[in-house]
């Protein structure tokens, strides 16, 4: 199938979009190494902590305030790249490392946004988190033990925070930083490809 100017143009902005994706998981992963040196993953120091590093930590306030808002714009701008690959038509078999690594990518980085809902221990994070934790409750079958897994068997208290704290900075973290670098690698290749196919068409009209 040719391809028309709209899908070249779609293709080379999802390869611009992959470069803004890994940059931003990059910020998102150095702020957060930046915070976890002043950061106490417990019930009772997390509000505390975060505070403290908002007025007391120098340039705290402005880690901190970078951390939300790249891991906000993650993931819109992933749910943009998913939208933008759809119209560009890119269904090949070539396309295939650059959809699943994209999609885990999207859904690591909503896990990240997640996970740290109760990080923060504030009010309005706590109910949010009882009112998820009420809806995994309610999975068939493995429902209860999921929610066992993220409580620490119990209500929410400091382990049910140290247990999103491990998630967020270490498992999850480390899905979104692998993802984001084979999304972009594999459009890179894919770039690689597209200009090979336009120097081979250009050099068959002459």
């Amino acid at each position: 199938m040719q391809s028309t100017q709209f899908d070249r143009i779609l293709r080379r902005a999802a390869t611009i979009l992959s470069v803004v994706i890994l940059s931003l998981c990059l910020i998102y992963v150095s702020t957060g190494v930046l915070l976890s040196f002043y950061y106490e993953p417990t019930a009772g120091g997390a509000y505390n902590s975060l505070r403290m590093i908002d007025t007391q930590v120098s340039y705290g306030w402005l880690f901190h305030r970078a951390h939300d808002i790249a891991g906000n714009i993650m993931i819109a701008i992933a749910l943009v790249q998913i939208v933008v690959m759809f119209l560009g038509r890119q269904f090949r078999r070539s396309w295939l490392l650059a959809w699943v690594s994209g999609i885990f990518f999207t859904l690591s980085a909503i896990g990240l946004d997640w996970t740290a809902m109760i990080l923060d221990w504030t009010q309005e994070g706590y109910w949010r988190f009882n009112i998820e934790l009420g809806n995994i409750q309610a999975i068939p079958v493995i429902g209860t033990q999921l929610r066992d897994i993220l409580t620490g068997g119990g209500a929410i208290s400091s382990v049910t925070v140290e247990h999103l704290y491990t998630l967020h900075s270490y498992i999850i973290t480390f899905a979104a930083i692998t993802f984001a670098v084979l999304h972009f690698a594999a459009l890179m290749w894919q770039e690689r490809q597209m200009y090979t196919e336009e120097s081979i068409q250009l050099a068959s009209e002459y």
